[in-house]
């Protein structure tokens, strides 16, 4: 059985192959994100014709490249490679793993100011890409776009959700409770996600399997290729703490603050130590920093605290792996999942805002007297997120941080259902990928409009 994945960025990819501005594309992501498949299937979508180059699977490709970077000759022998003509306009260049050939990156830049009408997208790796130390990397003579693993609402693509996704799309247009049939629904499908997560392969699995042992195979078998990447692209002497880093993630997010500390991995370790390893997991996209503001003002980059940060993965049904948590305490939520579901809810929280963000929100705390998950920065207004696991009603640490700076708008993401009232929105876990829908409307209605 063939799994059809529907990825949301293909949307962009169409508006890049129409745009006037359009301009040689690399598409970075993570190991194993599905960066040549969702190329593939752009390019069988909007072209006739398809031209594949992978610069790790073929090493003399390469050579086309060391003589000259003249993007005619260029265009003429891979057209010889390829086995006929590549059109303009007419036939997609995919050059995959492009990061394995770094004067192909510095190539982009003459594709696009001497051969424009050619249409060019690259895959490499976040970390490949870094550094593959082009010659020349061409600055503002490409285009970038990051895929990530699959959000909830392609998860529910992949399970032919469509008809479900298209009432919650047009019927749940104001932040008003909705029938607890399709609300219950909803939560079966996250707990499923919770322990499945986003990467493509493992979603692929169980769709087509329903076993958890083959689902978590797939996962182990990224998680060794993650730890693999240590070796192939690390310093031989950051591998150890690269390892030490990557494999405390759990633990440290387990922690009753959640706060990243330098000495749980050594005794006396400070950050002066680890700062390289983790710029480097940071870079290669296999965990997300999120640094603690100290106000909650416009620019929010302006008031970050470098010293303190939390540690998260880039996705849940890795960290549920990570962290030995068995799928099935999370379908039946034992007490082991209660112990940990506050960690795998924020996880979970983090990669959708990340994906409606395209950058990795932050967090506000007030010493030992509140918390706040996340604070997230649309267009010019600042918004306090709390992380509710269950549907508990009580927000401590959002109470002081609304009296302290007196938000317009708080949201609170729960199990609780959708509902809008004085200045706070209750957003279902489920529904955080209608974030940005209901906060245009709450602001638009400048409080004239009452829900």
């Amino acid at each position: 059985m063939v799994i059809k994945m529907k990825r949301l960025l293909t949307n962009k990819l169409l508006q890049w192959k129409q745009s006037p501005y359009r301009k040689p594309l690399i598409l970075r992501g993570i190991r194993q994100s599905g960066k040549t498949w969702l190329l593939m299937d752009f390019g069988r979508l909007a072209y006739e014709d398809i031209a594949y180059f992978n610069f790790e699977k073929n090493e003399a490709l390469s050579e086309h490249f060391q003589k000259d970077l003249n993007p005619q000759r260029l265009i003429m022998e891979l057209s010889v490679l390829n086995g006929k003509a590549i059109r303009p306009g007419k036939t997609l260049i995919i050059f995959d793993e492009i990061q394995f050939c770094s004067q192909a990156i510095t190539a982009l830049k003459y594709f696009h100011e001497s051969v424009p009408r050619y249409h060019i997208a690259c895959a490499g790796s976040l970390l490949g890409i870094a550094l593959a130390r082009p010659t020349s990397y061409p600055v503002g003579k490409v285009d970038i776009m990051t895929l990530r693993p699959m959000s909830f609402y392609e998860f529910l693509l992949a399970n032919d959700e469509d008809m479900l996704i298209e009432y919650l799309s047009k019927e749940v247009v104001r932040p008003e409770p909705i029938a607890r049939v399709f609300a219950n629904k909803m939560q079966d499908y996250l707990k499923k996600y919770y322990f499945i997560g986003g990467m493509p392969e493992a979603i692929s699995v169980w769709l087509d399997t329903n076993d958890i042992a083959k689902t978590e195979t797939v996962q182990q078998n990224i998680l060794n290729l993650f730890e693999l990447d240590f070796a192939k692209y690390a310093p031989s002497h950051e591998i150890p703490k690269l390892s030490m880093i990557w494999n405390s993630i759990p633990n440290q997010l387990a922690k009753e603050n959640g706060k990243f500390v330098y000495g749980l991995l050594r005794k006396g370790a400070g950050a002066r130590a680890f700062e390289n390893a983790m710029a480097w997991l940071q870079n290669a996209g296999m965990a997300y920093k999120v640094h603690k503001i100290e106000k909650p003002s416009v620019p929010l980059k302006a008031y970050v605290n470098n010293s303190y940060f939390k540690l998260y993965l880039p996705d849940i049904g890795l960290l549920r792996k990570m962290a030995d948590l068995s799928a099935k305490s999370i379908l039946e939520e034992d007490i082991l999942y209660k112990e940990f579901k506050g960690v795998m809810a924020e996880n979970y929280c983090l990669q959708e805002l990340t994906g409606l963000l395209d950058d990795v929100p932050f967090y506000w705390s007030s010493g030992n007297l509140a918390e706040i998950d996340f604070v997230v920065q649309f267009i010019d207004k600042i918004i306090p997120i709390e992380v509710k696991a269950a549907e508990n009603v009580k927000s401590k640490s959002l109470a002081v941080y609304r009296k302290k700076y007196k938000p317009t708008l708080s949201i609170k993401t729960s199990r609780l259902n959708l509902n809008y009232k004085d200045g706070l929105l209750n957003c279902p876990l489920y529904l955080l990928w209608k974030l940005p829908e209901f906060i245009e409307k709450i602001f638009s209605a400048e409080n004239n409009l009452v829900f």
